[in-house]
């Protein structure tokens, strides 16, 4: 069976645009499979924002790392993870390299924030020195043992150095190691086009309501020359939605009875799981 990270690699090579969809969890996993998206992002917001915490750095390695077995291991597509900043250090993040590779996942994204770090889209960011960067690049890059591991370097430095700053960053990465470039939170079309055109190699965008980047369909970002588009939180944004809407019927009628077409189905949700599956497993293992 082909890896993940080899089949995340060939579908770059072969000039795909890939369009991962945030998940938080292995049902939502299950979902963005199910739907037939090629790959799977773990947003590290969307991972703290589910244990009910904001995304400003506190959830650890061994909490993610963790999380991100209970996806990898029910899910058969490529999953994008959200290393943060690394935990720490150039020594931190090669033991974040080490997690998340015995974890499954196909590539990361690491980020030049300083520690605790806060969401892209977030004011009041900092950002580490330039060399800093670069040196955890390479040693995240001499921790990884399979070859096709891709490796995202994430730049958030268009709020605090400016966009020409935070594109010479971008090629700084690219040169240490990184296979694909991820400057965060454009603030124009302008900008987007800067970033496809500027910088080398492949190109990962984040697309999602209510950020501080414009959206544009993946037919004119695959156009422009982006090879990874993520949607991070779309997903857990809408299933708070749903989930209040059934708390109201709830608190209001004492059952979700009037809402129950907004409902997944009981089966449904048990295919989903694969509860069939399970159960004639364990029955091919019993006495």
């Amino acid at each position: 069976m082909m890896r993940t990270t080899t089949k995340l690699r060939k579908l770059l090579e072969a000039g795909a645009t890939v369009v991962a969809p945030g998940v938080y969890d292995g049902l939502t996993a299950r979902l963005v499979e199910k739907a037939g998206f090629p790959a799977a992002y773990v947003s590290g917001g969307a991972v703290a924002r589910g244990s009910g915490i904001p995304d400003i750095g506190l959830v650890s390695l061994s909490e993610t790392a963790a999380r991100l077995e209970q996806i990898v291991d029910v899910t058969t597509i490529p999953v994008i993870a959200d290393a943060d900043n690394g935990y720490g250090n150039a020594l931190n993040a090669q033991r974040t390299a080490h997690a998340f590779e015995r974890a499954g996942v196909a590539a990361f994204h690491l980020e030049d924030q300083t520690f605790p770090k806060r969401c892209g889209h977030y004011a009041d960011k900092s950002v580490v020195p330039v060399a800093e960067m670069v040196g955890k690049l390479k040693a995240v890059r001499d921790a990884l043992h399979d070859r096709d591991f891709v490796v995202i370097a994430r730049t958030d430095a268009i709020a605090v150095e400016g966009f020409d700053a935070a594109i010479e960053r971008c090629r700084a990465y690219v040169e240490a190691g990184a296979d694909v470039a991820f400057l965060d939170a454009p603030t124009s079309e302008h900008e987007i086009g800067e970033i496809a055109r500027r910088l080398p190699g492949w190109k990962l965008i984040n697309m999602f309501q209510g950020g501080k980047t414009p959206l544009l369909p993946v037919a004119r970002l695959r156009e422009i020359g982006f090879q990874i588009v993520i949607i991070p939180s779309d997903l857990q944004r809408a299933a708070i939605k749903a989930m209040q809407r059934t708390l109201e019927a709830i608190q209001r009628d004492g059952s979700s009875a009037r809402i129950i077409d907004e409902l997944a189905p009981f089966e449904e949700r048990e295919a989903l799981v694969a509860t069939a599956e399970f159960l004639e497993r364990g029955k091919r293992y019993g006495s």
